[in-house]
């Protein structure tokens, strides 16, 4: 099969797009940056997705399901999830988790250049590129339009049970069609740096203060970092809590966003009553906010809090 095997679903999402860019604020390319310990993080944006709410929401309770859509002011028909990645400096190295969606996947994403030149980082400068998955919106960024891999400098990290899945050659074919396009480009993207990963497992310590946290289930080898320096900690999400509302509303229904719907249910409540009990900072990177806020507990159910609100 080749990439663009579902280009129907593809230009839909690309119109939708930008049909939507000339009614949004300009994009903020540089978001919050915090520190921790004698390092920073500093929230980028790669632009957003457009996605169709049934995507995220089919199949769940409507009754239960519109107050909370309401209380957050979120339409029924279509979502435009913010692209946050997160880059550490610590004056050694500068480090990426995760790289956006490049030229290829949307046009409303793949922003990530802008977003660093913001900040005075060439893609040169980058040591280090770590993947908590390789959904497009989170790899593909890796290579350019020349099919040239953007961070000529770097050193890359995926975990062993992700880099698996995705260089199976069967998952095409087991993935569904919706998401067949995803293993293509995964595979592709993937050979591309093959020379230059390095493959980690849960509870390493991949870096200096940098540890992976298994969080399997939005897809099989879904890693987040926990960055401790100290008594501080944050925690790079990735997709393992994927937006403010219902997921933290009712973390307990499974998303049509995760592979694994149930996996990715339990794996949201155990990372969302650890965030809540430590009071740790959390990036999340389709969350508002530039993605950096705390998670407050609310009898069964949470609140994203951020600076913003």
């Amino acid at each position: 099969m080749k990439e663009s095997g579902m280009e129907t679903r593809r230009q839909f999402l690309r119109g939708a797009g930008a049909s939507l860019l000339a009614a949004m604020p300009p994009l903020a390319f540089a978001k919050t940056t915090i520190g921790i310990g004698a390092s920073t993080l500093t929230s980028l944006s790669d632009g957003n997705l457009v996605l169709p709410a049934g995507f995220f929401f089919d199949g769940l309770p409507k009754d239960e399901l519109l107050p909370i859509l309401r209380a957050h002011d979120v339409p029924t028909d279509q979502l435009v999830p913010p692209c946050n990645v997160t880059l550490l400096r610590d004056g050694t190295r500068t480090v990426l988790f995760d790289v956006g969606a490049g030229p290829g996947f949307m046009s409303s994403a793949g922003k990530l250049l802008d977003s660093l030149d913001a900040v005075d980082v060439a893609p040169e400068e980058v040591t280090h590129v770590v993947f908590t998955h390789a959904h497009p919106d989170h790899l593909w960024g890796v290579l350019d339009d020349f099919d040239d891999p953007v961070f000529t400098e770097a050193a890359y990290m995926i975990g062993q049970v992700e880099w698996d899945y995705w260089r199976n050659p069967e998952t095409v074919n087991t993935i569904g069609d919706a998401r067949a396009s995803f293993a293509v480009g995964a595979a592709r993207r993937l050979e591309a740096i093959a020379d230059r990963i390095t493959l980690i497992t849960a509870d390493q310590e991949i870096l200096p203060g940098v540890a992976a946290v298994a969080s399997y289930g939005h897809t099989p080898g879904h890693l987040s970092f926990e960055i401790r320096a100290g008594t501080e900690a944050v925690l790079v999400g990735g997709d393992a809590i994927g937006n403010h509302h219902v997921a933290f509303a009712r973390p307990d229904w499974g998303s049509g966003a995760d592979q694994d719907p149930a996996l990715g249910a339990k794996t949201r409540q155990r990372l969302l009553d650890k965030l809540a009990q430590e009071q740790m900072t959390l990036i999340g990177f389709h969350l508002p906010g530039g993605g950096i806020g705390r998670v407050e507990r609310q009898g069964d159910a949470y609140r994203f809090v951020t600076e913003e609100m």
